[in-house]
């Protein structure tokens, strides 16, 4: 009886495998504490294989960050692009964007925790994911008002739910990501719809 070798990993495939396993080893220990040794041995492989992908460890984690960033801003905009409605579009990318924490909130806790900000070179990239879905929300924003303005109240947007988010994530307790972006999107429209309004 003859038996199957499993398929080889291709390198892309491979790099793929690696970073996700980091994504979990830096999030649950952090970076200072956490050796490529301790990588290698999650995934399976040894060191050498590990530096065939990735220079050093500190590359590895902006990988990871970059990695990270990029799915969820394609969870936001897979989610909006067809949507036709202003209204609609702010709902479908906070049930995105609270989809993409459910899923995997090791993704959250490396990009947006204090060990990251801590780094100036690793905050840099956390900011330009921030500063990416800014300018992605920002031309949905439709209030006769200017670029800055824009700009200023999508960044307001993602500091409301990246606080809702944490506060998830510290309850340790299921939620549903469909309900939770239902409700900031509620909200959040309602001050959309104030935006530009001069105070009484």
């Amino acid at each position: 009886m003859s038996m199957t070798t499993p398929a080889r990993l291709t390198a892309a495939e491979r790099r793929e495998q690696l970073l996700q396993i980091a994504l979990t080893v830096f999030a649950q220990r952090g970076y200072h504490t956490t050796s490529m040794n301790d990588i290698a041995d999650a995934a399976g492989v040894t060191k050498p294989v590990l530096y065939q992908h990735f220079d050093s460890k500190r590359a590895l984690y902006i990988a990871v960050l970059d990695a990270v960033g990029s799915n969820m801003i394609h969870a936001i905009t897979s989610a909006t692009k067809s949507v036709p409605t202003g209204k609609a579009q702010t709902a479908a990318g906070m049930v995105a964007y609270f989809e993409w924490l459910s899923s995997d909130p090791n993704a959250f806790t490396l990009l947006f925790g204090g060990g990251t900000r801590r780094d100036e070179e690793f905050a840099i990239v956390a900011r330009n994911v921030e500063k990416a879905v800014a300018e992605l929300i920002a031309p949905l924003i439709e209030a006769g008002v200017d670029a800055d303005y824009q700009r200023m109240v999508a960044h307001a947007l993602i500091g409301m739910s990246e606080g809702v988010a944490r506060h998830l994530i510290q309850r340790h307790e299921p939620f549903d990501a469909h309900i939770v972006g239902e409700q900031l999107a509620s909200l959040a429209w309602a001050g959309l719809r104030a935006v530009g309004r001069k105070p009484e």
